[in-house]
């Protein structure tokens, strides 16, 4: 019916188990067992540092592509804000009248090279 042998349908459906295959099988659970017991915080980087230590020879890459297909993902750090918040109440009034003029300074005040 699809032009092809009954034997070479069920070789496609399911592929014998390669060298490859088996080690990217033993490598996602390697990834997966670090990235749980890091409590979901690490990322490629320190993952691929700890695989490379326990005798793993791979690339950050890997790791990186290897993680994205399990879905995981490390712990973003947060982003830093600054300690100036706008404040609720009304700024003062400007009892002495200044006029924000930042580029002039006053006569007197010039500043002389030695």
């Amino acid at each position: 019916m699809l032009g092809i042998s009954e034997s070479w349908f069920y070789k496609w459906r399911r592929p014998p188990v390669t060298a490859r295959r088996l080690r990217k099988g033993q490598l996602s659970d390697a990834v997966r067992r670090i990235f749980d017991g890091s409590g979901g915080t690490y990322g490629s980087p320190e993952i691929w540092i700890t695989l490379v230590r326990e005798g793993w020879r791979v690339s950050v890459n890997t790791v990186a592509k290897l993680m994205a297909e399990l879905g995981l993902a490390g712990r973003t750090p947060c982003r830093r804000r600054g300690l100036t918040r706008p404040g609720k109440r009304a700024a003062a009034p400007d009892f002495v009248r200044r006029t924000s003029c930042a580029g002039l300074r006053a006569p007197g005040l010039h500043r002389h090279r030695s």
